[in-house]
């Protein structure tokens, strides 16, 4: 082991010393995500999500989407309430990156399991072999300098670890208002055209990666952005989904 992968591992062990780990829903001593509180997440079975927008039970008739997401399906891997909204939370603002590959190990096991379910164009609504890369949406510039990171660059990495798929970090958001405060139309004229596309993705199939889904405007101002590029397609995923 490199005296650079030492003091890291040294270091590690001291800040573990100093400040122990803790459950970042329930705050028990041990690990980030406890058993007890892995066991309660709430995890959408994509079997019977609406394909589209990947909201809960809306396979038949989705009532959350009425037609209009851009992305040719959305993967979302769990329900936004206790856990999931407390691991987004602290990943963003408490600054605790080992939640990272936490969240994209999440994702990955729901993007497996919908392999197995058809898209609205018939195809399977994620598959690895018809994927060319892993995008994401980016933070603002503001939120970037602020926090000092891209928290959904660090999962998308983490996802494309685990995937062998690459990264293609080919998307910028310069500005535009904290989507949290924003109503469902605010939300999406808020985004209208703050998202662009900075690299080639002419003839690129896609997966879009994103923390929580709402009304969907990020996903689709992102997936919109790159299809007038010419991106092939855009297969969205999100850790959570609001409904």
């Amino acid at each position: 082991m490199s005296i650079g992968r030492l003091a890291r591992a040294a270091a590690g062990e001291l800040a573990d010393l100093l400040w122990p780990t803790r459950c970042v829903s329930c705050d028990q001593p041990g690990e980030l995500v406890c058993d007890e509180c892995r066991a309660a997440l709430g995890w959408i079975e994509q079997r019977l999500a609406c394909p589209a927008c990947g909201a809960p039970y809306g396979f038949l008739t989705c009532t959350e989407c009425a037609g209009t997401w851009a992305p040719r399906a959305t993967v979302a891997a769990l329900d936004f309430h206790g856990t999931a909204a407390r691991m987004v939370t602290c990943l963003k603002d408490a600054h605790e990156l080992r939640l990272a590959p936490v969240m994209a190990a999440a994702m990955l096991t729901s993007l497996e399991e919908a392999s197995a379910w058809d898209a609205p164009d018939g195809a399977p609504r994620f598959s690895p072999h018809a994927t060319d890369g892993i995008c994401f949406v980016p933070a603002t510039s503001a939120a970037y300098a602020r926090r000092g990171f891209d928290h959904m660059e660090l999962v998308s990495r983490e996802l494309a670890a685990c995937s062998g798929l690459p990264v293609a970090d080919v998307l910028v958001r310069p500005e535009a208002r904290d989507q949290r405060e924003l109503g469902r139309e605010e939300r999406a004229a808020n985004l209208l055209g703050t998202i662009r596309v900075c690299d080639d993705v002419l003839g690129a199939h896609l997966l879009l990666l994103d923390d929580v889904a709402t009304t969907g405007a990020s996903i689709n101002e992102a997936t919109r952005a790159l299809l007038a590029r010419g991106a092939a397609s855009v297969t969205a995923c999100v850790l959570a989904r609001v409904w």
